[in-house]
């Protein structure tokens, strides 16, 4: 079939899919409150990273529509890691905060591992601790990244099947491996591409689900797409003339994907509707 016969296609939209999820979270938040237990996160922000602000923001107003308690400790950007440090353990050390979220990028001069790791696992609500990561690749019960559970929640939501198909994730970072696992424990078929693949078009062709969140702009392009195919955008890029796009390119992608998720209004409120979630999770751990 030539990549230009599906001329319609569906998109995923995952700004309706997460206010569907933030109102059930909003009751169950509502009934905790009742039984004496207030879900509180805490976001450690380091510096003045415009992105990182207007993120913060995001999730502050999701934590206010659910009616999750939400704490923002700022530091200036020439604070040092063992400022950082120090406030992370402070927060594990309040009961009444259930989730810590640092928001990165971090200051140079921070390490990112280190603060990750300051963490308790049992607030770890980003799911980037190495407990969790190694509990989760072993299949057990632990905190998951926000964005591939994400992306696998939108796939059920929207009624998308994973088992017995093929998947093909173009990125190994930090959410590419996780996501790649995921899909594995879903049993789809997983071909996992990166920088250093050879003949990726080949590849992305043969998927019945493409994940793109390589982290450069419009990579995928219609050639690389089977026809049919659900097309699932990770990436979010600011462009010199302030217009945002992804990993995709959406528009010429329209007449061949059978669904896409668009940029923005695709993954990334689905990011922020599991980051709720894992916080009401732990908040239900803690008792």
């Amino acid at each position: 079939m030539s990549t230009r016969s599906v001329t319609s296609h569906r998109i995923l939209d995952g700004k309706a899919v997460a206010a569907r999820l933030r109102a059930e979270l909003a009751g169950e938040v509502a009934a905790m409150r009742q039984r004496g237990t207030h879900p509180t996160v805490a976001v450690l922000l380091v510096g003045d990273d415009p992105a990182s602000q207007v993120y913060v923001r995001n999730k502050q107003r999701a934590c206010g529509e659910v009616g999750i308690g939400f704490r923002l400790q700022r530091l200036p950007t020439a604070a040092t890691e063992t400022d950082v440090l120090a406030h992370i353990r402070e927060l594990n050390a309040d009961r009444t905060v259930h989730g810590i979220l640092v928001q990165l990028p971090l200051p140079r001069g921070i390490r990112e591992a280190a603060c990750i790791q300051a963490v308790a696992p049992e607030k770890d609500v980003d799911g980037f601790h190495p407990l969790n990561v190694g509990l989760a690749a072993q299949g057990e019960d632990a905190f998951q990244p926000c964005t591939p559970l994400g992306v696998m929640r939108l796939l059920a939501e929207t009624g998308i099947p994973v088992a017995g198909r093929h998947a093909v994730v173009v990125g190994r970072g930090a959410v590419g491996r996780p996501l790649a696992d995921l899909l594995v424990r879903a049993h789809a078929t997983v071909t996992i591409c990166h920088s250093k693949t050879r003949d990726l078009p080949t590849l992305t062709r043969q998927a019945d689900l493409l994940f793109a969140c390589a982290g450069v702009p419009r990579l995928i392009r219609a050639d690389m797409v089977q026809p049919g195919a659900v097309v699932v955008d990770v990436g979010i890029h600011r462009l010199t003339d302030g217009s945002l796009c992804g990993d995709v390119d959406f528009e010429a992608l329209r007449g061949v994907a059978g669904c896409i998720t668009p940029v923005p209004g695709g993954v990334g409120p689905m990011t922020v509707a599991m980051l709720l979630a894992n916080t009401v999770r732990a908040a239900l751990r803690a008792g």
